[in-house]
């Protein structure tokens, strides 16, 4: 969890108008002041005196005879904890134990209410100290089987010691049946190591051990894969002369599968039968699960088939484990037959059966059939698991739908299921994928709000995010603050910083934390070597992007197929079409075989080149070796033979994808959109516009910018030739009526727009500053009863401002606010530093208050609104003053992001 330290660091002083600034930070820092608990003291002062109301009304309601049905009871259970029944029973040795224990075990009875194994210990003194033996052999037992974690384990193994030793009244000593007991529940939690001392003192106890002790020795070492230390105590049983029994070759199944032995266990399971012994279930489960471990799943299948000739039959588990292999294995139709027939066998899937298929429909993005399924299982009375709803949310972040995954959330929460941190991991990661980090950030402080300590995944995904959305500085603060939380950056850390960094051209920032890499123990990775080799590619210093490559080959780094990738990439736009070929074709020669995307990346630049031929080669060349093109290929042609107007031949190579079974995706559509346009075909552009939908693809931006541009005969300024437009150009001088035209032909085709079309429109004239036109729009969108997008707001927002329009900005905020949709903090950071520039700073602290309402991290609020926001901009005073809000608000923050401050505090200083 993140701990609010203080910083060490000496301040120096300031002087100007940073004063004010330094001296609020300081005023701010989290520093902690140890302050001692109030207790009531006794009037000695001396000792506290502990006052339980609690204890004194079970006092009272326990000296009644029939004190079950005393009305009292009723009031006081509400109130009872297993802390409290301990601490009743430890204040009170003298009570009545028949009283003690019948009271104990009513509570027992109540499903709300466990006892702890805490609880027992009191409980124990107190029918050991009146010789009420057997009971209190009966509760012991009772207190070993409860133990929940390994935690309660080792507490009861410490108590139960403790007992067999004592000399004051209270020694009560394990017999072979409790020592049994006490391995068991020690091999439940595979504690060899307390297993084997726990034995020993068994034998020092004189106590002979059973064929029940060994089984339980070989259990807990088979549930290591541990099979030879396992035979040690196999050949005790055969010392003993004793016999191995089910439950022994059963363990050593399991020893031999988890080892991956799948043969040896085999062998075993062959050998019950040769010795006359009957196999059971667990038997058939245990070789089941080692052959679907090892993908061996018609032989699991084939096993499964014979259990009732063997006379088992195969139980929830084992329809579980074969459900589970299926569905890994992408054999999900099988799997729901499988499903289908448990249950007409009267076999009930359990919740981990539900959990393992719903996992499995939201891989095949069949979401909706696991949310049916979900629904099905409260209707049976069963209760999902935070691993079933984690399945579900895993499927719907995957699938894009962020927002429905979120509403999971809280279904999960309303039913009493409490998140874990891989709930929100995944929960962050969806958000990050669909570049809202800013949401991704605010679920950081729900985590710390459940007391859930973030995990190095829940920063790395963190960092990726803001990675993505090119907030660099900001992902190299969440490294700080992962490292002030004792949490060591790692490989994948660095590697995604490394690349983000080269994605903006920032190679030589990348280099430097490479080479800071050794000295944290951390060795650059394929990965780091891959991202450094483009960056330099792109940044046209290829002989560097060579020497690097050397380089990871001498520290025996060995390249993959995406560092020769970008290779090729690279010598392809240096014109080196010979050389990239040539290294092509070396690849093989260094165990790397080319892909797809390496083919892929040849033939382009040659199409581009307009080297046909040479192209159709390589082309002809990747299907000899095996190489099924892909519709990345098939659009390079595409493209090619459009912008040499070959419209047949393009509608050739859409036929022969057809009959090789290549669905086109969002680019293809495209790139025959704007063929058919240039060839002056509007009807059939908008015919494969009707197409793209059907096919499940919402049109992109470009897409949009592509059939505007060929509607613009009646749509652009007719003193500029269509075909000179550029596509970059088109909102710059589209006429409003084009966009209208647009709308109609979509309508005639079958196709009309929504809400992702008047948004893609929107967000290319907001990006010209073409409010009016945009505004429209969204009237035009509203009055055809559609709402605005998330994204489609920013763009308003953001243009809003760059218009210094901020009146606007702000009605657009509150809309997206009253809509459920969370600004991104770039659009508050334009508003409220545009308002501090036009001197209305009462408007700017009003809207910052509403931001500090709306549920931020915080920490990134200080980031991008105070430091990248106020301070790049030298507004000190106004980030001061913003400061004081946050903390008069509670907002808390870092001590890392205090340091921030001061850093950039020093930097507006030095401007």
């Amino acid at each position: 969890m993140i701990q609010w330290t203080a910083l060490s660091t000496p301040f120096p002083f300031r002087s100007g108008q940073s004063i004010s600034l330094f001296f609020s930070l300081i005023k701010s820092f989290p520093f902690s002041v140890a302050s001692s608990p109030s207790s009531i003291l006794s009037p000695d002062e001396s000792e506290p005196i502990s006052i339980d109301p609690l204890s004194s009304q079970l006092l009272n309601l326990l000296s009644h005879p029939n004190w079950q049905k005393h009305p009292s009871l009723k009031n006081l259970i509400p109130s009872l904890s297993p802390s409290r029944l301990s601490s009743f029973l430890s204040q009170n040795p003298n009570l009545n134990p028949h009283i003690a224990f019948s009271f104990f075990d009513y509570l027992s009875r109540i499903p709300s209410f466990k006892p702890s194994v805490q609880s027992y210990a009191p409980l124990l003194r107190i029918l050991i100290s009146n010789k009420l033996f057997q009971v209190a052999e009966r509760t012991r037992l009772s207190m070993i089987k409860s133990c929940g974690t390994t935690e309660d384990v080792v507490f009861v193994m410490g108590f139960v010691r403790e007992m067999n030793k004592c000399d004051d009244g209270y020694r009560f000593k394990l017999n072979g049946w409790g020592y049994n007991t006490l391995l068991m529940a020690l091999s439940r939690f595979v504690m060899v190591d307390d297993m084997k001392s726990v034995y020993n003192e068994m034998l020092n106890d004189m106590i002979k051990p059973d064929v029940y002790t060994f089984n339980t020795m070989i259990n807990g070492y088979c549930k290591l894969g541990n099979v030879v230390e396992a035979e040690v105590y196999l050949s005790k049983i055969l010392q003993a002369g004793l016999r191995p029994d089910t439950h022994t070759y059963t363990s050593f199944i399991l020893g031999h599968c988890r080892r991956k032995d799948v043969n040896s266990a085999f062998k075993v399971f062959r050998e019950m039968q040769n010795k006359g012994c009957r196999r059971n279930v667990v038997s058939y489960n245990n070789l089941i699960h080692g052959l679907c471990e090892t993908r061996r799943i018609d032989e699991a299948m084939k096993l499964f088939l014979e259990m009732g000739d063997d006379g088992c039959s195969p139980n929830v588990r084992t329809y579980t484990i074969l459900i589970d292999a299926l569905c890994r294995l992408d054999r999900r139709v099988e799997a729901l037959s499988l499903f289908d027939e448990m249950r007409e066998k009267g076999c009930e899937p359990n919740v981990h059966t539900y959990t393992v298929l719903i996992d499995g429909l939201c891989k095949d993005s069949k979401l909706d059939e696991a949310r049916e399924l979900l629904n099905g299982m409260s209707e049976k009375g069963l209760v999902p698991s935070v691993v079933t709803y984690n399945a579900l949310i895993d499927g719907y972040c995957k699938k894009g739908l962020v927002d429905v995954a979120l509403s999971i959330l809280d279904t999960m929460e309303s039913k009493s299921c409490i998140p874990n941190v891989r709930t929100y991991n995944e929960l962050i990661s969806g958000f990050c994928r669909a570049k809202k980090v800013h949401k991704a950030m605010s679920l950081l402080d729900k985590m710390l709000e459940r007391k859930l300590s973030p995990s190095n995944v829940t920063f790395n995904l963190l960092v990726h995010g803001q990675c993505k959305e090119g907030e660099i500085d900001s992902a190299f603060r969440l490294l700080r603050l992962m490292e002030e939380n004792g949490l060591a950056p790692d490989e994948w850390t660095y590697g995604t910083l490394v690349d983000g960094l080269c994605e903006r051209g920032r190679v030589e920032e990348a280099n430097t934390i490479c080479s800071s890499l050794k000295e944290k123990g951390i060795k650059v990775n394929v990965a780091m070597y891959t991202a450094l080799i483009d960056g330099h590619c792109k940044a046209e210093k290829f002989d560097f992007a060579f020497t690097l490559f050397k380089k990871m080959i001498e520290e025996g780094c060995s390249p993959n197929t995406c560092t020769y990738n970008v290779l090729i990439n690279g010598l392809c736009k240096q014109g080196k079409q010979l050389e990239a070929a040539q290294l092509l074709e070396s690849m093989p020669e260094s165990g790397v075989e080319p892909t797809i995307e390496s083919y892929s990346i040849l033939i382009e630049q040659l199409l581009k080149e307009r080297a046909f031929d040479h192209a159709d080669k390589v082309f002809s060349l990747m299907i000899s070796r095996g190489h099924k093109p892909d519709v990345c290929i098939y659009t390079s042609f595409l493209v090619a033979y459009h912008n040499e107007g070959k419209l047949k031949e393009a509608e050739d190579v859409m036929a022969k994808m057809a009959e090789a079974g290549i669905r086109p995706d969002l680019m293809t559509y495209t790139v025959m959109i704007d063929g058919y346009g240039r060839a002056g075909l509007l009807n059939r552009a908008f015919d494969m516009l009707k197409c793209m939908f059907d096919s499940g693809y919402e049109p992109s931006h470009y897409t949009y910018s592509v059939l505007i541009k060929h509607l613009s005969q009646g749509g652009l300024d007719l003193k500029i030739e269509a075909s000179s437009i550029n596509i970059a150009d088109v909102w710059k001088v589209v006429k409003y009526e084009t966009l209208l035209k647009l709308f109609d032909k979509m309508e005639e085709h079958g196709c009309p727009p929504n809400t992702n079309a008047f948004s893609s429109l929107a967000i290319g004239l907001c990006r010209e500053g073409r409010l009016e036109e945009a505004s429209r729009l969204l009237d035009h969108m509203q009055s055809c009863g559609m709402s605005s997008s998330e994204d489609m707001y920013t763009s308003m927002v953001n243009c809003c401002c760059k218009l210094r329009m901020y009146e606007d900005a702000t009605r657009f905020l509150d809309a997206m606010l009253t809509q459920g949709f969370l600004p991104r903090l770039e659009s508050y950071k334009l508003l409220i530093c545009g308002l501090y520039d036009d001197g209305n700073n009462d408007k700017a602290k009003a809207a910052f208050f509403r931001l500090l309402d709306c549920g931020y991290n915080n920490d990134e609020v200080a980031w991008k609104l105070l430091i990248d926001g106020l301070l790049k901009r030298g507004l000190v005073d106004r980030c001061s003053e913003l400061l004081d809000v946050m903390e008069k608000n509670g907002s808390r923050l870092s001590s890392q992001t205090y340091t921030f401050l001061l850093e950039g505090l020093d930097r507006t200083d030095n401007k």
